[in-house]
C-alpha cells in the first residue's frame, strides 16, 4: 500500500512539475509601437545596414551592381558622402567602431574596412559563410548570418570569440537580419516579416516580440515583394528609435509600447 501511495505521488508531482514548464516556457509577449514622426528615405536604396551617429544616418544597400555605403541627413535625405561597392559584392551589413567602418557582404566570405569620415577602403577581413548585419556594444561586435545564430566578433581583430542560438520557446529563430544594440539588448529584423525580436545575448532567449505590421500601410508598400521592413538605427543620446525597409520611401521614429499580456 504504501508504494502505490508513493507511486500516486510521484505522479502528481511529475504532473505538476510538467504542468509549471508548459506555463513557464509560453512564447515571447508580443508589443507594438507609436510612431513619433517620419523622415525621407531613398526608394531606390535596397536597405541591409543602418546606424545613426553624429546626426546622421548612414546606410549600406544591396544588388549586385547597386550596393552602396551612404551618410546621409536625417532631416533632409540630402547624401553627405557615398561610395559605390564593386559590383562583384552584394553588400550587408555595416558598422561603425572608433573611426572605421565595417562592411560584411552576402556570399563572398569577405568584409571590407573604411575610414568612417572619407569612406577609403584600408582593408578586407574574411569570415565563414553569409554575411548578413552587423551592430556593437561597447565591447564587441555582433554578427547576423541568416541562420539563428549571433556571432560576437573581436572589433580589433574580427575574428569570432563566441556565438549564441536564438530561441523563442525554445524553437530556434532564424533569418535574423538587421542588428542593433538598444539599451542592453540586441534588436532584430525577422527577414521577410513585420517583426522585431528583442534578444538577450547572454542566453539567446526572445525577451519580447515588436510588431510593426502597420507600418506598411503607413509606408505606402506591400511587403510581400523587396519592400520588407528591414533597416534599425538608435540614437543614444536622444533615445530615439528609427526603423525603415528595403527601397521604402519613408524612415520613422517610434517608440515601442508594451505587450497586453
Amino acid at each position: 500500500m504504501r508504494s502505490k501511495r508513493l507511486s500516486l505521488c510521484g505522479l502528481l508531482l511529475s504532473a505538476v512539475l510538467a504542468l509549471g514548464s508548459a506555463v513557464s516556457a509560453a512564447p515571447a509577449p508580443v508589443g507594438g509601437y507609436t510612431v513619433v514622426r517620419s523622415y525621407p528615405h531613398d526608394t531606390a536604396a535596397f536597405t541591409e545596414g543602418l546606424f545613426y551617429r553624429d546626426g546622421f544616418i548612414f546606410e549600406s544597400t544591396g544588388l549586385a551592381g547597386r550596393s552602396f555605403i551612404r551618410k546621409w541627413n536625417l532631416e533632409t535625405g540630402a547624401v553627405e558622402q557615398e561610395r559605390l561597392i564593386d559590383s562583384r559584392y552584394f553588400g550587408e551589413g555595416i558598422v561603425d567602431w572608433k573611426n572605421r567602418l565595417y562592411e560584411l557582404t552576402w556570399t563572398n566570405q569577405i568584409g571590407f574596412i573604411y575610414d568612417i569620415d572619407s569612406f577609403e577602403k584600408l582593408g578586407e577581413f574574411s569570415y565563414p559563410g553569409e554575411g548578413w548585419a552587423l551592430t556593437r556594444d561597447d565591447k564587441r561586435l555582433i554578427m547576423s548570418d541568416g541562420t539563428a545564430f549571433i556571432r560576437f566578433l573581436d572589433p580589433d581583430t574580427l575574428k569570432e570569440t563566441g556565438r549564441v542560438e536564438v530561441t523563442d520557446d525554445g524553437v530556434p529563430v532564424r533569418n535574423l537580419n538587421e542588428l542593433e544594440w538598444v539599451k542592453g539588448e540586441l534588436l532584430a529584423n525577422v527577414w521577410q516579416t513585420t517583426r522585431i525580436a528583442r534578444i538577450d545575448v547572454k542566453t539567446g532567449k526572445v525577451l519580447g516580440w515588436v510588431e510593426l505590421g502597420g507600418l506598411l500601410k503607413e509606408a505606402g508598400v506591400t511587403g510581400q515583394r523587396d519592400d520588407v521592413l528591414n533597416g534599425i538605427a538608435y540614437d543614444a543620446a536622444a533615445d530615439r528609435l528609427f526603423v525603415t525597409g528595403k527601397l521604402w520611401p519613408k524612415l520613422f521614429e517610434i517608440k515601442l509600447t508594451p505587450s497586453t499580456r
